[in-house]
């Protein structure tokens, strides 16, 4: 071990003190003289005299100086245990005794039951999420995704901070002074409950029925869509949310929104469930190369749409599955996008009338089952305002929090009935929220003549079809 670690620690208080000791100690043992006689004899007739009477002398002096330094030697041990005394008292009060910062009565975990045990709009408020619903998080996290409890802190606590700092975007010190807890103890028990929340979603983020068997309820019990749509298992699109990072590597992160962000594809359901999702991508990435990506990569677990078989040779009769994509992705096999050139988005047909042509009849049906997955980008975003206000996490840590976040968004889904923000979205079926982050540089899309694929005659089919209805 380092001799000066110990002096370093207090300073120039702590070297006074020992100085001061090692002085003491110094000046006291130096202060004892050798005694000296008087050398050879004095005198004829006094010699016997002299010498006896001068080691008489001899022995009491030595007497007496021997008490001295007895007592001397005794109160230089005094003053060094006292010094030393001062030392160890001068590093306990610095750095084993901590005068308790967090002291309110008002202690997280009777704050968190005052909230559950209160008005529901209070915990949907402070947690995105009724009261049962977290406490079912709680013991699923607990049982199955190994989050365990501290010694002083419940996994129900652990959960609720979790749940505060995603909600409200909150930083670790606001968590302190909300739930009375160091700022160390606030930054663990996120990485812990972060890392459980991510196994639970390997669980929730994939399609309820993995192999598409049946047609979703939104499109059979529809008219608009059935049965035109009766293969479509989904949409696909990208996101962004702010990314977090240092000077030195945001270029890469900025794109068309003009700040640093994360690009993100998912794929959801028509229930508003997220199935897949990639994050982590830049903000300047295309999301056409992410696409290729993720339906390219076997080790991606992308739930790819399955096959259909064709019974009749030389006609384009497509049994199979497909997702819904915009006009960025490309309108490939088991990927329906619109036709390019004509009016897409729901705003056009609203300002501009009815559509005119099959073109943009189909294309207006496209982009109304389609936007399912900006409603469901809506809800998640308007749940979590982290996601608007990234802190300064690790970039993998913030790519996680993306995940966690879908995960609970899902879970949430499934659990509760009467959530609040799914049943805004759910009363108002059309409605698609505006994109946090708008576009300061228009997208571009894909160019470049693309070869007939089936895609297209099953798109040219349900087109023909609606005009027919």
């Amino acid at each position: 071990m380092d001799p000066n670690w110990f002096t370093a620690l207090f300073d120039d208080h702590y070297e006074n003190v020992m100085n001061n000791a090692g002085r003491y100690v110094s000046d006291g043992f130096a202060g004892t003289s050798s005694i000296s006689g008087f050398g050879g004899s004095v005198g004829d007739g006094y010699g016997n005299y002299n010498s006896e009477v001068q080691d008489d002398d001899l022995n009491q002096q030595d007497d007496n100086d021997g008490g001295d330094l007895f007592w001397h030697r005794e109160c230089d041990r005094t003053k060094l245990v006292i010094c030393t005394a001062g030392a160890l008292t001068m590093y306990y009060n610095t750095y084993v005794y901590k005068e308790p910062c967090m002291n309110s009565y008002n202690t997280g975990m009777r704050w968190l039951t005052e909230i559950l045990n209160g008005h529901w709009m209070r915990y949907v408020n402070m947690f995105r999420m009724d009261a049962d619903t977290l406490k079912s998080l709680a013991l699923e996290l607990e049982t199955m995704y190994r989050l365990k409890p501290f010694r002083r802190m419940s996994v129900i606590e652990k959960v609720g901070m979790f749940l505060y700092t995603l909600a409200l975007g909150a930083s670790n010190r606001e968590v302190q002074e909300r739930f009375q807890h160091s700022g160390e103890t606030v930054s663990r028990n996120f990485k812990e409950v972060l890392r459980s929340v991510c196994l639970l979603a390997a669980d929730f983020i994939k399609p309820v029925d993995p192999e598409f068997t049946t047609t979703p309820l939104e499109i059979e019990m529809n008219p608009r869509y059935m049965p035109y749509f009766k293969n479509c298992i989904g949409a696909i699109d990208g996101t962004h949310v702010r990314a977090c990072v240092s000077q030195e590597i945001q270029i890469p992160f900025i794109g068309r929104k003009g700040i640093p962000t994360q690009n993100i594809m998912a794929a959801c359901s028509f229930d508003m469930q997220f199935t897949f999702v990639w994050a982590g991508w830049e903000g300047s990435a295309h999301d056409t190369r992410i696409f290729y990506e993720a339906i390219g990569n076997t080790n991606i677990q992308f739930p790819r749409p399955p096959e259909g078989i064709n019974p009749k040779k030389n006609m384009y009769i497509y049994a199979g599955k497909y997702y819904l994509v915009d006009s960025g992705y490309p309108n490939e096999y088991g990927y329906l996008g619109p036709y390019r050139g004509e009016r897409y988005h729901l705003p056009e047909f609203h300002r501009r009338g009815q559509p005119r042509s099959r073109e943009e009849l189909f294309n207006r049906v496209h982009s109304s089952l389609r936007c399912v997955i900006e409603r469901t980008f809506g809800v998640w975003k308007k749940r979590w305002r982290i996601l608007q206000t990234m802190p300064e996490f690790p970039y993998k840590s913030q790519v996680k929090i993306v995940v966690a976040s879908m995960a609970l968004h899902n879970y949430i889904r499934r659990k509760s009935d009467q959530d609040v923000a799914f049943n805004k979205f759910d009363s108002h079926p059309d409605f698609v929220p505006p994109d946090t982050f708008p576009d300061v540089v228009p997208q571009s899309q894909t160019t470049g003549h693309q070869s007939a694929s089936r895609m297209d005659y099953i798109r040219d089919a349900i087109a023909n079809s609606l005009m027919g209805q």
